[in-house]
């Protein structure tokens, strides 16, 4: 399976490409969309979706996985930031994928283990969890790691979907040391 993961923004929206073969993650590619600051917010969403679909035609992801960004400091920056997220959604639906969305603390819980991780440590996980031999920017780091969720997430719902659970069961030790699910 093929994930393209988005960090969306209007000034700069990373991407990361993986491929998800027998459990294991593999890097294809990551990089960024900037837009003019210069230019009008409608030529500025274009270039966003123009772009993303550029990277659809070109790496034919089977799924989307976009960050859900709050920002709550400047009314107006979550505003233009609504809009880019807007855009971006657009054009992967536009493209045929389905798409997952994903708030930025299940992504850091699920890469580094805290929802409270800073930029480098989700950076540096990315670039172990795929064996790459520097950190990417923080842009297409967060993309990355957007994709890494969602493989991990879909690992461990197909586990369950073969085991028989249901979703939400939990494992516990019987007092003789026997597994038992509830």
């Amino acid at each position: 399976m093929r994930i393209l993961g988005i960090d969306p923004g209007l000034r700069v929206t990373g991407y990361g490409v993986i491929d998800v073969e027998a459990g294991q993650q593999h890097y294809v590619a990551s990089g960024v969309i900037k837009t003019d600051s210069d230019a009008p917010l409608p030529h500025r969403l274009h270039t966003l979706f123009k772009g993303l679909n550029e990277l659809a035609e070109l790496y034919k992801p089977q799924v989307a996985v976009v960050e859900i960004v709050f920002v709550n400091v400047n009314p107006q920056s979550t505003l233009l930031l609504g809009q880019a997220r807007g855009s971006v959604l657009t054009a992967l639906t536009h493209a045929g994928l389905s798409v997952m969305e994903y708030t930025a603390l299940q992504i850091k819980q699920a890469i580094v283990g805290h929802g409270k991780a800073n930029k480098e440590q989700v950076q540096e996980m990315v670039k172990r969890l795929l064996k790459l031999p520097a950190p990417p920017s923080a842009d297409a780091a967060d993309a990355l790691a957007a994709a890494l969720t969602h493989a991990q997430s879909s690992k461990m719902l197909n586990a369950m979907a073969h085991t028989g659970l249901p979703a939400g069961a939990r494992r516990a030790r019987t007092r003789k040391g026997r597994t038992s699910w509830r």
